[in-house]
């Protein structure tokens, strides 16, 4: 589905990612991990095709920098980690941008398809009720269900979402690792998530890209990954006996 080859990422000098390397396949959930100050944003965004980087991202057989917009965006689509409004468009206008690059020209109205599609997503993130207020009366966690709704609704082949359930209550923390474990399971899908809950990459993760000061610790099937050795390497602490400890409150 997509191959990262190389991808470094650097800023007045400074290299955030080193010649970061995978490769992402048919039905997986790859769960990007690491400490702050890893790279793993700074992945997604170089992956999305957001940001300046070098190296390459191949997408099916083709460079993502050759491939037309209209058509990437069918392929890949991404949800931030923060997404800043300052228009009053309603929800359902938000969610309806995502189904932009179906459109036959710039200014054909969305079809009876694209609808079903917008009220689908709608349904998904539980924003229904809302779908004609103003984004700006909403709350950050709102706001983060109405682009997560947008990005469902752009049915891209390959979801990168960079800490999806950040800004999220519980019921709706659930409810959108739930859905995207659901539509990983479509076919010629796959997943991209940066995270930074260990359990959710064990939960969910079938893949795990490990990194540490922008460089690689390990890549690989998620049992052979959350080793801890490569833990520990990787957060320069004894990562198992702090997660069974905190799951020891629960007891």
């Amino acid at each position: 589905m997509l191959r990262a080859e190389n991808i470094t990422v650097a800023y007045d000098g400074y290299t955030v990612l080193d010649k970061v390397s995978f490769e992402l396949k048919k039905g997986s959930w790859l769960m990007v991990a690491g400490p702050n100050g890893a790279g793993k944003s700074t992945l997604a965004k170089a992956l999305a095709q957001s940001i300046p980087y070098e190296g390459k991202v191949i997408v099916g057989s083709h460079d993502a920098r050759d491939i037309k917009p209209a058509l990437l965006a069918k392929k890949l689509g991404m949800l931030e980690q923060n997404n800043h409004v300052g228009y009053a468009f309603s929800v359902s206008e938000i969610v309806r941008l995502g189904r932009y690059s179906y459109r036959r020209t710039p200014f054909s109205d969305t079809t009876e398809g694209d609808e079903e599609q917008i009220q689908k997503a709608l349904e998904y993130v539980g924003l229904t009720h809302l779908a004609d207020r103003s984004i700006m009366t909403l709350s950050g966690g709102e706001v983060q269900r109405v682009f997560l709704a947008q990005l469902i609704a752009q049915d891209p082949e390959i979801l990168i979402l960079d800490e999806p359930t950040n800004h999220l209550d519980l019921i709706y923390q659930k409810q959108v690792l739930e859905l995207v474990a659901g539509w990983v399971q479509k076919e010629n899908r796959s997943v991209i998530s940066v995270v930074h809950d260990l359990s959710l990459v064990k939960a969910f993760g079938t893949d795990v890209l490990l990194l540490s000061g922008g460089k690689t610790v390990a890549f690989g099937k998620a049992e052979d990954v959350l080793t801890d050795s490569n833990l520990n390497a990787a957060y320069g602490m004894q990562v198992r006996q702090w997660m069974q400890h905190l799951l020891g409150q629960w007891k």
